[in-house]
């Protein structure tokens, strides 16, 4: 019965160990594939449209290593980098529809309300393209969850 035990939990782990380098190669080509994207796109004009260029790069290199030699201070290091994706996704989600209401309002004065809202959601920046760099740090931090190094303890 232990034997049987054993051989599924080592079959389970070599599943886990595939699924978190599936991960890895979706974060990285992610990652680099947003930014091309941006850089074709010249979101480059100020400090904010470079933040996620400039993250979105760390990710890559950072995972890159992690792929290469995992160690509990990486893997850590990874969830931090993580949840950062996931606020700057989210912030740029708020600065791109700010900059929509604003040119919305620029071209039509009298808009207001569900309506301006709405036309700012359709408008010339893409208002939910940032939350795509908030899914990647997402699917960073399930990489994150549960991973074989955080269960060692190493003092």
């Amino acid at each position: 019965m232990s034997d049987a035990i054993d051989a599924r939990a080592a079959a389970e782990e070599t599943v886990s160990h595939k699924m978190r380098r599936l991960i890895v190669a979706l974060l990285v080509f992610g990652s680099i594939g947003t930014i091309v994207e941006l850089l074709l796109l010249e979101h480059t004009e100020d400090f904010w449209q470079w933040t996620p260029v400039a993250l979105l790069g760390i990710t890559s290199l950072l995972l890159l290593v992690v792929h290469l030699r995992p160690t509990r201070r990486l893997i850590q290091t990874v969830r931090v980098l993580m949840t950062v994706l996931v606020v700057n996704g989210a912030l740029g989600v708020y600065l791109h529809l700010v900059g929509n209401i604003e040119f919305e309002k620029e071209m039509y004065p009298s808009m207001a309300g569900f309506e301006l809202f709405w036309e700012a959601l359709k408008g010339a920046t893409p208002t939910l393209a940032p939350g795509a760099i908030a899914l990647l740090g997402l699917v960073g931090l399930v990489f994150c969850y549960r991973h074989p190094v955080l269960r060692s303890i190493s003092w």
